[in-house]
């Protein structure tokens, strides 16, 4: 499970943990990773192992499937939970950090999921989990890249969903809408409207608990929240440049 120290990340690993799975814990600060580790074995019993990669990092993917080989565990669920986001209008922003993001959003979910899909698929059984975003649905003015990120984890889920069925393993692409995580501060989005209207929030144990039951029913698409089930059904029905318009508007920095 990637991004497994705070968030969204975190929650899922509770809810793992609680049903008595063994859980591999990936994200970059180890101390609050051993932190997160020791809480679920004190409140769960449930064997949790720690594994500090930066998934910015090209050998960051192989290096977590070579850990788990050490461990000697078979994986019959993954979680791809880990990004970030880069704020500004596009001309400004740094290449580093959408390189970064990229490496993150895109290539480590891609890379995570040849590494443990083709035993579970040989296996008969397994399930995997991917976060996606609100964000998938249309294009992000201010924040370009991340929302194509998201686009690509929403298609890429959904594709291999309709691959994997009848073998016994499912895709599941959460899509949830901004959360109170501390991503925005992260980011420098606190302060934009779609960050600050409070009734658009949504608590990350209910994001987390509505992804999980969607994995364990196998459901392809999970939205949480009926804001943002609606949402979702909005966008369809508008052009996409009315909602790239829309949503660069409530993505402008306000005082």
């Amino acid at each position: 499970m990637t991004g497994a120290s705070s968030g969204i990340g975190r929650e899922l690993a509770d809810l793992f943990a609680a049903d008595g799975h063994e859980v591999v814990l990936v994200a970059r600060g180890e101390d609050r990773l051993r932190e997160t580790a020791v809480d679920l074995e004190a409140r769960h019993g449930a064997r949790a192992h720690v594994v500090p990669a930066d998934l910015a990092r090209p050998d960051a993917p192989e290096r977590i499937g070579d850990a788990v080989d050490r461990l000697g565990l078979a994986i019959d669920h993954l979680v791809n939970n880990a990004g970030f986001l880069v704020y500004g209008p596009f001309a400004e922003t740094d290449p580093d950090a959408e390189r970064d993001l990229i490496a993150v959003n895109v290539t480590a979910v891609t890379t995570l999921s040849k590494r443990f899909l083709p035993a579970m698929v040989a296996g008969g059984a397994g399930r995997i989990l991917n976060v996606a975003s609100t964000a998938a649905f249309q294009p992000g003015p201010r924040m370009a890249v991340y929302y194509a990120s998201k686009a690509y984890v929403l298609s890429f889920s959904m594709a291999l969903s309709v691959e994997t069925a009848g073998t016994g393993v499912t895709v599941t692409a959460l899509c949830p809408g901004p959360s109170p995580t501390g991503f925005a501060e992260r980011a420098g989005v606190e302060r934009t409207p779609l960050f600050k209207t409070e009734w658009f929030s949504t608590d990350p144990g209910a994001v987390a608990r509505a992804g999980y039951e969607g994995m364990r029913r196998g459901k392809p698409i999970v939205v949480p929240g009926a804001i943002h089930k609606a949402h979702d059904l909005a966008v369809r029905l508008v052009p996409r440049s009315l909602a790239a318009r829309f949503v660069g508007r409530i993505q402008a920095p306000t005082a």
